[in-house]
């Protein structure tokens, strides 16, 4: 994958913001370019098996660890897994991460990412400032996992002016973009509510993030906008890693709809993506039995 930047645009860019310009900057960063064909390859995100990885109630221990999850990829076939941060030990060793790719390794599977939850909008002080050391934290981690990019949030705008939680966000990307480059991995900013909840705001921050290193995590069923489809058409040249729900709910609508698959596949296709589309169910079946229909009627729309 190929990012293209005015270099130009680039520079002066870090100049305006070392001399402090409190106003958000113009847009310094163009959407990924990349040549060829799209090549779309299929994962699956941990968090769709999230109960299972809870410990019960009654103090029974949870259904599913991380190598049984590896286990389930491999049997159904998936290229990839996305290991959500969440479902690893609290305090996840080094050595213990070692273990997990070892066997990614083993059963064939490759570490498509992985996801942290963090609040980039916090006001200054200690609480941000662990926000973001946390992130720091986490791409360490991904990098001894082997995982190529880490799913970020954006966060709430916490009774500030928008423009004020959109540039701390800004700030907090560009300061841990810097690290992820050090250790070659991606950071992709999901769509996920907060002020990230309209395309418009969410392209405005990442055309501002001045680093080769962060892009959008594009989940497919998180707009829920009057045109979902358009808005997932706007933010696909910048995608860095896309999570597909399934299913789509607009504004305003009750239930949501299934998703149509040939449309949201054809979006990527359009926007030549290269890269992981990670299966990340979020519906009331039962996993365990859904979860394989759908990677079977995702694979199709691969080629």
């Amino acid at each position: 994958m190929r990012t293209h930047f005015n270099r130009r645009q680039f520079l002066n860019a870090g100049m305006a913001a070392a001399a402090g310009a409190l106003a958000l900057p113009a847009a310094a960063v163009e959407a990924f370019v990349r040549t060829g064909p799209p090549r779309i390859r299929l994962a699956l995100a941990a968090y769709s098996f999230r109960d299972d990885f809870a410990a019960g109630k009654d103090g029974s221990p949870a259904r599913l660890d991380m190598f049984r999850f590896l286990d389930f990829c491999a049997e159904q076939g998936c290229d990839g897994a996305e290991l959500t941060s969440y479902y690893l030990p609290e305090r996840v060793t080094d050595e213990q991460l070692a273990q997990v790719r070892r066997h990614a390794h083993l059963r064939g599977v490759t570490v498509s990412g992985t996801a942290v939850g963090n609040d980039f909008c916090l006001p200054p002080g200690p609480k941000r400032e662990a926000e973001i050391a946390g992130v720091k934290e986490w791409i360490q981690k991904a990098a001894v996992l082997g995982a190529p990019h880490i799913r970020v949030f954006a966060g709430g705008a916490h009774g500030q002016p928008e423009a004020v939680a959109k540039r701390l966000c800004i700030e907090a990307l560009e300061e841990c973009g810097e690290a992820a480059g050090r250790h070659g991995i991606l950071l992709g900013i999901e769509n996920h509510g907060g002020i990230v909840a309209e395309a418009a705001a969410l392209l405005d921050i990442v055309r501002s993030v001045r680093s080769p290193w962060v892009g959008i995590n594009l989940d497919t069923g998180n707009f829920h906008t009057d045109d979902p489809y358009g808005d997932l058409a706007k933010c696909a040249p910048y995608a860095v890693n896309v999570q597909f729900k399934g299913k789509i709910s607009r504004r305003g609508q009750q239930q949501a709809e299934p998703a149509d698959f040939a449309r949201t596949f054809q979006i990527l296709k359009d926007a030549r993506y290269q890269g992981w589309v990670a299966l990340e169910y979020e519906m009331p079946e039962d996993p365990w039995k859904r979860v394989p229909a759908l990677l079977a009627e995702m694979r199709p729309y691969l080629a």
